[in-house]
């Protein structure tokens, strides 16, 4: 048996020999494919979870997981490979997860961007996404950050000014406040990040945009727009090769109608749409995405939230070019963003506004943060001020928190418990998609070589066989189409040969106010009259993109 350490962080080539551990170990039910290469030349690797002799994974309802679309939430690799280990060590001693890889199919990309991972995880400096420069080829004037005192670390760095908005706070000198708006006669700091200045004239800073200004989860093509309106867009969407990677392959697998990415941090579920509230959105999509996010909070404890309602930067702003958004809206694939792990969480902070409290929020929290660092980390995650001369500066202080493990990310040690949730969710939405069955299937003599032939076509799933209303409304998959196929010297009498019934309904839209007398709209009965000859054999074949592939045959009695 193949296994990882799950209290690891991965660096992209270790990621690559797991996949490969895993498609070696497990080949009848896992099998590795490129689906594009990085800005730096790096492989972008898809596992594909399915028990191969159930069926190929294109005919089969699937789910699909990416993670680390931004370089330092390195969090979400190591939850998509505890995915991976755990539905493939189950399979076969767990009913649902045996189900999930006999019935349907997990495309997992662990590692979206290679590049900006590989950057987080061997180097100091802040990377959003990519790592090619964007959206300015040459050095630009300001302060940038860097490694200055050369511990391996960039934090904060504060430096006394009697026009500085910072104070030290008096019940924890570790712990920086803001300045109140009448505040006169103290000593007061003004905070940047560590790092150098490039074109300083010994008076002012000015921040240097940062060399490497990629957000990937804005170059999807949904209401994209330029950089000028929304930062790090790309030149035009789908222009970085990793984001062009994902959308060229859920745009060629349809069968795909469930989907999350995996991000950090704030321990929360996002959904769509980023830009318009929900009663813009179809009311039965709306209703669908909220019972999802519920079995998701049920699981994770993670509240869930549209982002436009609960995860806006600025009030009169909104998000562009995002994937979850691009995935329900152009493909009517239920795709959520979760936000893996939540420090302010876990010291106790449990009820705030997601993006409000790092605006404003009471002393106290800050206080709890510090306690659970000591008590938790043994005080590793926060840095005490120390003084240090700046070659530009000269004296200044430096410290704060190590955010990339801390904030960003869980500490290696509370990295498994972190996961664990997750995964959960994961293989609950993988479940949910629609699944095709054939029942009933008979061959009945008439008389004289006629046969009545009846079968079933059944919906099983959670879902409708065509995913969404969203998906219904641009047309994103066909009907379902069922087949008859005959021996060469039978004939069809009645009915026809390849026919569209339309599209099955799952348990998705079963919600009465009272009651619980539903249509039995899942199904859909077909007949044919045949004239063939005795023991022939009848091959029904039923295809739904969403919901898989069924064939079942019947002999002529």
């Amino acid at each position: 048996m193949f296994s990882i350490n799950c209290s690891h962080y991965y660096r992209p080539h270790e990621v690559e020999e797991a996949l490969k551990g895993f498609a070696e170990a497990y080949p009848q039910l896992c099998s590795l494919a490129s689906i594009g290469t990085s800005h730096e030349g790096r492989t972008i690797w898809c596992l594909t979870l399915t028990n191969r002799a159930t069926g190929l994974d294109a005919e089969k309802p699937a789910f699909w997981l990416d993670a680390n679309l931004h370089a330092t939430e390195i969090t979400g690799c190591v939850g998509a490979l505890h995915l991976i280990q755990t539905v493939l060590n189950r399979y076969g001693n767990d009913p649902r997860s045996t189900a999930l890889l006999d019935q349907r199919a997990l495309y997992v990309v662990p590692c979206l961007n290679p590049d900006g991972m590989e950057q987080a995880l061997t180097s100091p400096v802040y990377v959003r996404s990519g790592t090619r420069r964007y959206p300015y080829a040459d050095e630009r004037d300001g302060l940038f950050p860097e490694d200055i005192d050369g511990d391996g670390l960039i934090v904060d760095m504060r430096i006394e000014d009697p026009d500085g908005a910072w104070k030290v706070s008096a019940k924890d000198p570790r712990l920086m406040r803001r300045r109140g708006p009448d505040e006169y006669g103290g000593t007061y700091y003004r905070v940047y990040t560590e790092g150098r200045m490039r074109g300083y004239d010994g008076v002012q800073v000015k921040l240097a945009p940062p060399a490497q200004g990629l957000d990937f989860n804005r170059n999807f093509p949904y209401i994209w727009v330029p950089e000028g309106e929304q930062q790090g867009a790309g030149p035009f969407p789908t222009s970085e090769p990793e984001v062009r990677a994902a959308v060229s392959f859920l745009s060629s697998h349809l069968n795909v109608s469930c989907a999350l990415s995996y991000h950090t941090y704030s321990g929360v579920i996002l959904r769509p749409y980023s830009d318009k509230p929900d009663d813009k959105m179809a009311q039965d999509d709306v209703w669908t995405y909220k019972e999802i996010g519920q079995r998701g909070k049920e699981l994770t404890g993670y509240p869930h939230a549209s982002v436009f309602h609960g995860f806006r930067y600025h009030p009169r702003e909104v998000m562009n070019g995002a994937f979850d958004d691009w995935a329900y809206d152009q493909l009517g694939i239920f795709a959520f963003t979760v936000e893996i792990w939540d420090m302010i969480g876990e010291a106790g902070i449990k009820e705030r506004d997601f993006i409000e409290w790092f605006r404003d929020h009471p002393e106290e929290d800050d206080l709890k943060l510090l306690k659970w660092n000591d008590e938790q980390l043994g005080g590793c995650g926060f840095i005490p001020w120390r003084p240090f001369a700046h070659p530009q500066f000269g004296k200044v202080e430096l410290g704060g928190w190590i955010e990339r493990r801390t904030f960003g990310n869980p500490p290696e040690a509370l990295l498994l418990r972190t996961l664990e949730p997750t995964t959960e969710f994961a293989i609950a939405h993988a479940l949910m998609t629609p699944r095709l069955e054939l029942r009933q299937i008979s061959a009945e003599a008439l008389g004289a070589g006629l046969y009545r032939v009846q079968a079933v076509v059944v919906n099983t799933g959670y879902l409708p066989t065509y995913g969404s209303k969203r998906a219904q409304e641009v047309r994103a998959v066909r009907p379902v189409e069922v087949t008859l196929s005959l021996p060469a010297d039978a004939t069809l009498l009645t009915g026809e040969l390849c026919q569209e019934i339309g599209h099955l309904e799952g348990r998705a839209n079963k919600r009465a106010l009272w009651g619980s007398d539903y249509p039995s709209d899942n199904l859909y009965k077909l007949e044919w009259t045949v004239r063939a000859s005795v023991g022939s054999t009848l091959r029904i074949t039923a295809v739904a993109q969403r919901a898989g592939t069924v064939s079942a045959e019947v002999q002529v009695p």
